[in-house]
């Protein structure tokens, strides 16, 4: 399961209710919890410990924004930016020092491009800044440069649980990118019901089992792992994609994904008198309508659309004059049938790739949980 903080909404500027680009993924393992064996569900409220999350793109201000969550600094796994423009990565630098200044020692991974790894050498030169753990930087054109049909960037968080971060290129005024996470977790179950069916009561011997020992039990019967033992697999991808004004670029990333979360800082309308006004310049971002009509075509169900312009309000009323959101909701609608929601600062979603869709009950991968704030 994969769960999604917003922690900046807006494109360019913050407003009074949306601060710049920045979005927190908890990457969570519901078999890490509990000590229930066999068939029996485990505890989905994992260990506060061992939750470990990724940011995506880190604008100005997301430390402040981390303070209204329960996310950790010291849990974070990973960083990556999809492209320099300043409400994408300006608040780097400061959730850096902060994170060394609560005493995080553990290496932290960042993939981004290089010109990051630039702007962090100037600050660190002139501001004294120090960072008592290892920055592993990873160059985003140098893994688009390898002889590898993957493009991906692996994260090991248990011997059961791992990311695989792929990487696309977009269509920007500078060189832009989308993250596609993988999450991949393995789970064995033991078969309790046929244990206890041959008078095999539980012991020791059921964890050395599940674990996938052949074991031998105290009246000399050896029992094989792999006649009481099932092996599950679990998948949960989501891309996030950066500033884009070609959506197609990522019909090849959205195979088998559960949801895209996309850019949509324009309605269709606004956008075309953008580029009508000023033809020497072009924004080169997506409207609404754009982008849920490629996705409609793609065939993902679930779509969440950000980094909205600050000419458009919070609320949501189409009979207003004022831009706000329903504007933007009613022209992506006006193309896509899918799962739609538009992001607002704190709220929070989660995606969980094992859910059954042939289950009619159970038919939607991604779950609106609410704010942050109000937890």
């Amino acid at each position: 399961m994969l769960k999604l903080t917003f922690l900046g909404t807006s494109a360019g500027v913050p407003t009074k209710q949306r601060n710049v680009t920045a979005m927190a993924i908890e990457c969570l393992n519901p078999h890490t919890s509990g000590s229930q064996q066999g068939n029996q569900p485990q505890n989905a409220n994992q260990n506060k410990k061992s939750r470990p999350w990724l940011l995506m793109d880190c604008g100005e201000g997301t430390q402040q924004q981390l303070l209204h969550t329960k996310l950790s600094l010291h849990q974070l796994a990973a960083i990556c930016i999809t492209h320099v423009h300043g409400d994408h990565c300006y608040g780097l630098p400061g959730l850096l020092a902060s994170a060394a200044m609560s005493g995080r020692h553990e290496p932290l991974t960042l993939i981004a491009p290089k010109a990051i790894a630039t702007l962090l050498e100037a600050i660190t030169l002139t501001t004294e800044l120090y960072l008592p753990f290892a920055l592993n930087f990873v160059a985003i054109e140098e893994v688009l440069s390898e002889q590898s049909d993957t493009n991906k960037v692996n994260i090991r968080l248990s011997d059961q649980h791992q990311l695989d971060i792929d990487i696309t290129a977009l269509s920007h005024r500078v060189a832009s990118h989308a993250f596609g996470i993988t999450q991949t977790i393995h789970h064995r179950t033991l078969d309790t019901d046929k244990l206890l069916a041959q008078g095999i009561p539980a012991s020791a011997l059921w964890g050395k089992l599940q674990q996938g020992h052949d074991v031998i039990t105290g009246d000399g019967q050896q029992l094989c792992a792999v006649d009481y033992v099932n092996d599950a697999l679990s998948r949960t991808r989501v891309v996030v994609a950066g500033d884009n004004d070609t959506p197609a670029c990522l019909t090849a990333a959205l195979v088998d994904t559960d949801l895209l979360v996309h850019e949509a800082t324009y309605t269709h309308e606004v956008l075309t008198k953008i580029q009508a006004k000023n033809p020497e310049f072009d924004p080169m971002h997506s409207s609404a309508q754009s982008v849920a009509g490629f996705v409609e075509n793609s065939g993902v169900n679930n779509l969440i659309l950000t980094h909205f312009s600050a000419r458009y309000q919070s609320f949501d009323n189409p009979s207003s004059s004022t831009p706000n959101m329903a504007h933007i909701r009613l022209d992506a609608e006006s193309v896509y049938k899918g799962n739609l929601w538009l992001a607002a600062d704190f709220d929070q979603y989660m995606v969980d790739g094992a859910v059954d869709l042939a289950d009619i009950n159970e038919n939607n991968r991604v779950q609106y949980l609410g704010s942050a704030r109000g937890h």
